[in-house]
C-alpha cells in the first residue's frame, strides 16, 4: 500500500496537484487560524462592505484582458504564448483606462443603484486593481504553461500570511471596513509582484522576450484565438456577475450584515475549492489540452477527475450542511450563527461547483465555449430571479439563499453531464 502511494505520487499530474494543493493548504491554514480573531474584531457589517467591494472587483477584473491569458496554455510554440501575453497586457491597459473614465462620468449613478455609498471613495482604486488583476492572470497562466507550480504555491502561502496577519494587526487599532478593503488591494498587488519576482530567471521581461519574436504577429494571434473574447470573455463576465451579484443584491435588499453573513459562508466553503478543486483544475487544463492533441480518451479523464473530487468534497460539505449554524457560532463567534444558516444552502451549490472543475477546464479544449456562454447567461438570470423572489415574495433572506443554493447545484450537474456527452461525441 505504501509503495503504491509512493509510486502514485511520482506521476507528474499527481505530483503537480500535490504541489499546488500543499501551497494552498498552508495558505488556508493561516487564513483559518486567524479568521476567528478577524471576525471578532471587525463584525458582519465590515465584512459585508468588504464583500461588496470585492464583488465589484470580481465582476470587472476577469474580463480586463478579454480572457486571452487563458489561451496562453494552448499554443504549441512558446513564442506564440508570449505573443498572447503581450496582447493581454495591451488590452488590459486600455481596459483600465476605460474603467477610470467610466467612474469619472458614472460613479454616482452606480453607487446609488447598488446602495454602496460606504465604499464609494474606494471605487477609484478599481482601474489599478483591474490592471494588476490582468497581470496576475497572465503570469499565473505562464507559470501553469511552464509547469512552475512551486512558485504559485510559494506566493499563495506568503500572501496569506502577510495579508491576514496585517488584518489582525490593523484590527486591534482600527477595525473598520476601510482597512479590510485597502489590505485587499495591497494583497493583489503583492501577489502579482511576488509571482513576477519568483518567476524563472527572476526577470519577467527576459521570460517574455525569449530568443525571437513570436511566430505569429499579435494581430494574427488575436484572430486565431478570437473565440476567447467572443465566447469566453462574455461567459466569464456573466459568471462573475452571477458570483458577485448575490452580495450586491443582499446589501441592497437586507443590508450590509446580510452580505457579511453570505461573504463569510462563501469564503469558508471555498476552502476545499481553493485547496483541491483549483489545484486540480490548474493542472488538469494543460493535461487535457495535451491529451486532446494526442487523441486520448477525454471522457475517461473528465469522469475520473470529477468522481475523485466528489469523493473528497462530500465530507466537508456534508458536515456544513448538517452542523453549519453550530460550527460558525463556535468558530467565529455568536454574531455569525446566521452565517452558518446561509452556509447550509450555499454548500449544496459549492459542492457541485467544486466537482465541476474538470468539466469547466475541458470546455475550451472541446470547443464548447459558445455553450458555456449560453449556460452562464441562463445561470445569471436564474439567480437574479430567485434572489428577487426570496425578497419580494417571501421577505426572507434565508429563503432567498436556499433558492439560490439549490438552483446552483442543479445547474452545475447539468454542466457536468453536458461536458461528458460532448467529450464522447468527439471520439465518435
Amino acid at each position: 500500500m505504501k509503495r503504491n502511494i509512493i509510486e502514485l505520487s511520482k506521476k507528474p499530474f499527481i505530483r503537480n496537484v500535490l504541489i499546488m494543493a500543499t501551497g494552498t493548504a498552508a495558505a488556508q491554514a493561516v487564513s483559518m487560524a486567524l479568521s476567528p480573531i478577524i471576525t471578532r474584531l471587525y463584525g458582519p457589517e465590515a465584512f459585508g462592505l468588504l464583500g461588496a467591494f470585492t464583488a465589484v472587483i470580481g465582476i470587472i477584473s476577469p474580463i480586463a484582458a478579454l480572457t486571452y491569458p487563458i489561451a496562453v496554455v494552448l499554443p504549441k510554440s512558446d513564442n506564440d504564448a508570449k505573443g498572447l501575453i503581450r496582447l493581454s497586457i495591451y488590452i488590459s491597459a486600455c481596459f483600465a483606462m476605460i474603467v477610470a473614465i467610466t467612474l469619472i462620468v458614472l460613479k454616482q449613478p452606480i453607487v446609488r443603484m447598488f446602495n454602496i455609498e460606504s465604499i464609494a471613495p474606494f471605487l477609484y482604486l478599481l482601474p489599478l486593481v483591474t490592471f494588476f488583476s490582468a497581470l496576475e492572470e497572465v503570469t499565473e497562466y505562464w507559470l501553469i504553461r511552464t509547469k512552475q507550480f512551486r512558485i504559485t504555491a510559494k506566493v499563495t502561502i506568503l500572501q496569506s500570511f502577510i495579508i491576514n496577519g496585517s488584518k489582525v494587526g490593523l484590527g486591534f487599532f482600527h477595525p473598520l471596513a476601510a482597512g479590510l478593503i485597502i489590505l485587499t488591494v495591497i494583497g493583489q498587488f503583492l501577489r502579482v509582484s511576488m509571482m513576477i519576482l519568483f518567476a524563472k530567471g527572476s526577470n519577467i521581461k527576459q521570460e517574455l522576450e525569449g530568443d525571437n519574436a513570436e511566430s505569429l504577429s499579435i494581430k494574427e494571434l488575436a484572430k486565431k484565438h478570437k473565440d476567447f473574447p467572443l465566447f469566453r470573455a462574455p461567459q466569464v463576465f456573466l459568471n462573475a456577475v452571477s458570483q458577485g451579484l448575490p452580495i450586491l443584491m443582499l446589501t441592497s435588499f437586507f443590508g450590509p450584515a446580510s452580505a457579511g453573513f453570505y461573504s463569510l459562508g462563501r469564503t469558508v466553503l471555498s476552502i476545499p475549492s481553493q485547496l483541491i478543486g483549483k489545484s486540480v483544475g490548474d493542472v488538469f487544463y494543460p493535461r487535457i489540452s495535451e491529451a486532446a492533441n494526442k487523441g486520448e480518451d477525454l471522457t475517461l479523464l473528465i469522469k475520473r477527475a470529477t468522481l475523485s473530487l466528489g469523493a473528497i468534497g462530500i465530507i466537508p460539505y456534508g458536515i456544513v450542511i448538517i452542523f453549519g449554524p453550530w460550527l460558525f457560532g463556535f468558530v467565529f463567534g455568536s454574531d455569525w450563527i446566521k452565517a452558518g444558516e446561509y452556509a447550509r444552502w450555499i454548500a449544496l451549490w459549492v459542492f457541485f461547483m467544486f466537482i465541476n472543475q474538470p468539466s469547466v477546464k475541458a470546455l475550451p479544449v472541446l470547443s464548447a465555449q459558445s455553450f458555456h456562454l449560453k449556460f452562464t447567461f441562463i445561470t445569471l438570470i436564474t439567480r437574479i430571479a430567485l434572489l428577487a423572489l426570496g425578497y419580494y415574495v417571501f421577505l426572507s433572506d434565508i429563503i432567498a439563499i436556499a433558492l439560490f443554493g439549490v438552483s446552483g447545484a442543479i445547474l452545475n450537474i447539468i454542466l457536468i453531464l453536458f461536458t461528458l456527452q460532448k467529450s464522447k461525441k468527439l471520439h465518435q
